[in-house]
């Protein structure tokens, strides 16, 4: 499986801050077999996320693509919405487990609004901006992540195993 990274940080993006989150994530795919084959920081900009999102996607390049940061309540938190511009289909489970697990950690997990969903043949997940919220949320799904990677580009086995 090929990776993207997409991280929404404005600070970020303009060198006032260090990312941690891609390169956590980053390490954690990897040691699941997974490449990262491309990261990137650009700024919290509705236009820039969907143009770089729709461009991952319908490049055939990747079959996961992550973002990180911008899931909130803020202003500037618009990860979510310019994410669903540009999917085919939502699969809300994802982002419901994701807030659900986080829950059992912080209240503040009610409001986190990330999605998830599909674009072409390449899955898009929303995750938190804090490193550890990330790598949480991710850590969540994961069961499910490969399988549905694998639906998404055709696979047509039977998901349940015959008896």
């Amino acid at each position: 499986m090929k990776a993207a990274i997409l991280t929404l940080s404005d600070k970020g993006s303009r060198g006032e801050r260090a990312d941690a989150s891609g390169p956590a994530l980053t390490a954690w795919l990897a040691e699941r077999d997974v490449e990262t084959a491309h990261t990137e920081i650009i700024p919290d900009e509705a236009d820039l996320i969907t143009d770089r999102l729709s461009q991952w996607a319908d490049s055939g390049l990747y079959d996961l693509i992550l973002t990180t940061g911008g899931t909130g309540v803020s202003p500037r938190d618009v990860t979510p919405d310019a994410t669903i511009k540009v999917l085919d289909r939502v699969i809300p489970g994802i982002g419901e487990v994701m807030r659900m697990r986080s829950l059992e950690k912080t209240p503040h997990a009610m409001i986190s609004r990330a999605v998830a969903g599909i674009r072409g043949e390449t899955l898009i997940i929303n995750l938190p901006g804090s490193p550890n919220g990330a790598i949480e949320n991710l850590e969540a799904v994961w069961p499910a992540v490969p399988h549905a990677v694998e639906k998404i580009q055709g696979d047509t086995r039977d998901c349940a195993p015959s008896t």
